[in-house]
């Protein structure tokens, strides 16, 4: 369970960040990681072989997860892109090795794998492939840290990092590269809440509706893209005062007596089941905050719930954003804009200018 910073009457983020690292001194782990890296790449290869049917090809990029919901919601995705795009093949990825390793063991649901962005896009340049487009379509909400790996790995690729694949192919083919979901800070923002309003207005008139986001750890090479969330709750609450977006260390007062709880994610996961719509629950006769201000080990389904508001199971909205089509449409207008767009420009498309 993450941790919940919350001021009485008030409406915090969770932020939470997962890390994956692997090394090894030992030459026998040193083989099993190559090993492991071949047997990877070859079920990648044989995958985009047998699906071929384009000369151009869109890998979507998510953070990844375990939950059946957010399974249905990349598959949904994935048919949807393919209907819009039916001059493209269209693959998914996910970018979390926690995620990859615990799906392919079946946590929480049958075993099912899911490789990383470097497979996807080395077998893109295979022999018998070489697709002439790729377009690298990132599912993130904001314009963070996992968005910064996104990019990493198509300039990895465009310069050949590893150096298994053909410099001629490389100079030749187009990279394109779409942005999240909320990267402009006017146009997508306003977009998004103007979407989100037109779902949820009729939650609003009788209550709270509390969209949780996930938090970015905003350091000196990423943008600050905790800033997104502000600005959504800006232009949602010019629909209505009773929108709020959670953001790390964000206080926001809440006067409604029903509070509906939403994931401002792509896709509704462990964090929406557990920190926002879980049981978990640290109440005894009261919280008592870390010596950071936190709440731990209670969601807030449990904490608005001891706070005195109607908050419980009927007011949970566990949908993440990919399964609302208004929403994935927004997504899909970035990758339209991407094809027609110029050439890659990394540093912008990290460093957004507001």
């Amino acid at each position: 369970m993450k941790k919940i910073k919350f001021l009485m009457i008030a409406l915090l983020a969770i932020c939470g960040a997962m890390s994956f690292t692997a090394c090894s001194d030992d030459d026998d782990d040193d083989k099993a990681v190559n090993n492991n890296y071949t047997v990877y790449q070859n079920a990648v290869n044989q995958t985009v072989k047998s699906q071929k049917k384009n000369s151009k090809a869109i890998l979507l990029v998510a953070f990844g997860s375990t939950w059946q919901q957010a399974y249905d919601a990349f598959d949904s995705t994935v048919d949807a892109y393919k209907a819009a795009f039916p001059g493209y093949d269209v693959f998914l990825s996910f970018s979390s090795a926690i995620c990859i390793n615990r799906a392919a063991a079946g946590e929480n649901v049958k075993p099912r794998n899911f490789y990383a962005p470097p497979f996807w896009l080395t077998a893109f340049a295979q022999d018998g492939v070489k697709y002439s487009e790729i377009v690298v379509q990132s599912l993130q909400v904001i314009p963070g840290e996992e968005y910064t790996r996104v990019i990493n790995y198509i300039k990895d690729f465009a310069n050949n990092a590893n150096g298994d694949i053909d410099d001629k192919y490389l100079a030749n083919v187009t990279l394109k590269l779409g942005v999240p979901l909320l990267q402009d800070a006017v146009k997508d923002v306003n977009e998004v809440a103007t979407r989100l309003n037109g779902l949820y207005a009729n939650q609003a008139k009788e209550g709270v509706v509390a969209f949780m986001g996930h938090g970015n750890p905003d350091s000196y090479d990423t943008y600050k893209a905790n800033v997104r969330y502000t600005q959504l709750e800006e232009a949602l609450q010019k629909f209505s005062k009773n929108y709020y977006v959670g953001t790390v260390d964000q206080a926001n007062g809440i006067t409604s007596g029903k509070v509906f709880c939403h994931p401002l994610m792509s896709i509704d996961g462990d964090h929406g089941h557990n920190d926002m719509a879980g049981d978990d629950d640290a109440w005894d006769n009261g919280f008592e905050p870390n010596e950071e201000g936190e709440v731990e080990d209670t969601s807030w389904k449990m904490y608005f719930h001891h706070m005195g508001y109607t908050c419980d199971n009927s007011t949970m909205i566990e949908k993440g954003l990919l399964e609302l089509p208004a929403i994935r449409q927004v997504w899909m207008g970035h990758t339209t804009a991407a094809i027609n767009g110029e050439p890659l420009d990394y540093y912008h498309s990290k460093n957004p200018e507001e």
